[in-house]
Formats: structure tokens, sequence, C-alpha cells
């Protein structure tokens, strides 16, 4: 959960930025980032939408930081 608190703290956002930006309860957010509590494909898919990165980075597939293209909408 390194990687999560890193990113967040790069782009200048506290818990409660990421609060409003996920919407996840920053109580919920702060146990994720200590590794108290692992978060869901859908959690994690809003906090890799709101920290600019990919689902892949903050899991440790890749120490790429920089997401994925997305898909074009209809295409999918």
């Amino acid at each position: 959960m390194d990687r999560l608190k890193k990113l967040r703290k790069e782009k200048g956002y506290t818990q409660i930025k990421m609060q409003l930006l996920t919407g996840i309860d920053q109580s919920d957010y702060s146990k994720i980032e200590s590794g108290k509590r692992y978060y869901t494909f859908e959690q994690c898919r809003k906090i890799a939408l709101a920290l600019e990165t990919s689902m892949d980075y903050l899991s440790g597939l890749t120490d790429e930081k920089a997401p994925y293209p997305r898909a074009k909408k209809g295409t999918m």
C-alpha cells in the first residue's frame, strides 16, 4: 500500500480529497492505505482513475505509473 499513499501525496491529495474523488469513506480509505483492509475491484478502479494510474501499478504488477490508454466509448 506504500504506492497508494505515495501517489496520493505526490498529487497533493488528502484522504478527504480521495473520499470526494472516489466515494470511498475516508476511514475505509485510511484502512486500505495502511494495509488493514483490502480494496474491492471497484474501489481499486476508482482509486486508479482518481490518481491517474493503472490498477496494475497499484497492485504492484508493473512499475509504470502511467495509465493505459482508455478504450473509446462504444468499442467495449
